[in-house]
């Protein structure tokens, strides 16, 4: 800045009060400390009466754009070091305590040790240092566990040794981790899933089995495959052929289950939705023994093509769930408790009946009913036949079946 012909304070005056409305810009910081340096030079500060003082503080004011705190602060700075320099911001860096062969003796042990906790890394670093007599490690070994943590985390560590960690597995959100506590109502159904068999790389037809905690009332039923587009139909079918309302709906943690379809279903129904817990293998055990005692010794293990579901589906629907439900007894436990506190469970003869019987001697077993089924309607099914009159005529069905599913796989073959 070329001011050289204000040489006296009263030309300095002059100039403040005829350029009151004039902003200077455009000098760099070490541009302004230089030229507030050679005014205070130029015009002897030092010598200055307290009025001139006051105008040449304004006069560095106006041309620098400082305020007047910062204007005092540049004066006593050149008083005090007869001297302004700009100085360079330096952000505080506390003392390097470890050095970098410090920091891979760590990674060092961690590769060997495999990554331990903090505590015990520290504690096998100083015992190579006190026990063993490694020097190197004299440092390191007294290092906090926070700060050891810190280190692993630094670039100095992560460029000697690289740890590799595996995919951890998404926890599913879908459904709550519990074992269903029907309090002796029925409408709580246990479901799981039977695969028929594979033929030469060809997969066969599942079979969904529901059942009821209480009541041991049981829905079979038959899809392709256990994807959504075609589970999801039959499942809501399912449902709806319970006589009771369904209150709960309890699954393993199979994905044909566990998914935000099913999902909606469930809460379109206003059913809970429950999975069995980890390391609780009895959860599901309803629905695991049926699937053996029912499915399999009915519809046995050989391998059945998946296109006859339908086929398979009508055989359920007509003759099979009805001859579980109203013609095929089931043992129900009886808990009892022994003069020692030890709880065991008994199947006595009087608590030998059929699903529907089960149903009929619960306490206001009307008031389980959903809308439109009525005992009438249910009693004039369970009469139709005799036991052994509708297992015979359920046997001449499964038999035909499997006469058309031999046909349809020659025909396919």
């Amino acid at each position: 800045m070329n001011d050289g012909q204000l040489q006296t304070v009263e030309r300095v005056r002059g100039f403040l009060e005829g350029s009151e409305v004039v902003v200077f810009r455009g000098l760099t910081a070490q541009e302004k400390y230089c030229w507030v340096e050679e005014v205070l030079i130029r015009f002897r500060y030092h010598r200055l009466k307290r009025g001139e003082k006051g105008v040449i503080r304004r006069y560095v004011g106006k041309v620098t754009g400082y305020s007047r705190s910062q204007v005092s602060r540049l004066i006593r700075e050149y008083q005090q070091t007869g001297r302004l320099k700009k100085r360079q911001y330096r952000r505080h860096r506390f003392p390097t305590k470890y050095t970098p062969s410090e920091v891979g003796l760590l990674a060092r042990t961690d590769e060997l040790h495999g990554w331990l906790s903090g505590p015990a890394t520290r504690r096998v670093m100083k015992r190579e240092y006190e026990v063993y007599g490694y020097a190197e490690f004299g440092n390191i070994s007294r290092i906090s566990i926070a700060h050891l943590y810190n280190l692993r985390r630094s670039n100095t560590y992560r460029g000697i040794t690289r740890r590799y960690t595996k995919t951890k597995p998404v926890v599913s959100r879908i459904g709550e981790r519990a074992r269903p506590d029907p309090k002796g109502q029925p409408g709580h159904i246990r479901i799981d899933t039977v695969h028929q068999g594979d033929l030469n790389g060809q997969k066969g037809v599942y079979h969904i089995n529901a059942v009821d905690e209480v009541t041991q009332w049981e829905t079979v039923a038959s899809v392709e495959r256990i994807s959504e587009a075609y589970l999801v139909p039959v499942l809501e079918t399912m449902l709806l052929q319970f006589p009771f309302i369904t209150r709960g709906f309890h699954s393993d943690n199979g994905s044909e289950f566990v998914n935000r379809t099913v999902a909606r279903l469930l809460n379109k129904m206003l059913i809970r939705f429950t999975k069995s817990r980890p390391r609780h293998t009895n959860d599901n055990g309803l629905g695991e023994s049926k699937n053996g005692s029912v499915v399999r010794k009915q519809l046995g293990y050989a391998y059945i093509p998946q296109r006859c579901a339908e086929l398979i589906n009508e055989f359920d629907r007509d003759f099979f769930n009805p001859y579980i439900n109203f013609h095929r007894p089931c043992f129900f436990p009886v808990t009892v408790i022994d003069p020692k506190g030890k709880v065991k469970k008994t199947y006595p003869y009087e608590e030998v009946m059929t699903p529907y019987e089960k149903l009929k001697s619960l306490p206001q077993a009307q008031s389980y009913l959903r809308p439109g089924v009525t005992f009438e309607e249910l009693e004039t099914i369970a009469n139709q036949m005799s036991d052994n009159q509708f297992a015979e005529r359920m046997v001449k069905a499964r038999s035909n079946l499997f006469q058309q599913i031999s046909r349809f796989a020659k025909r396919v073959a």
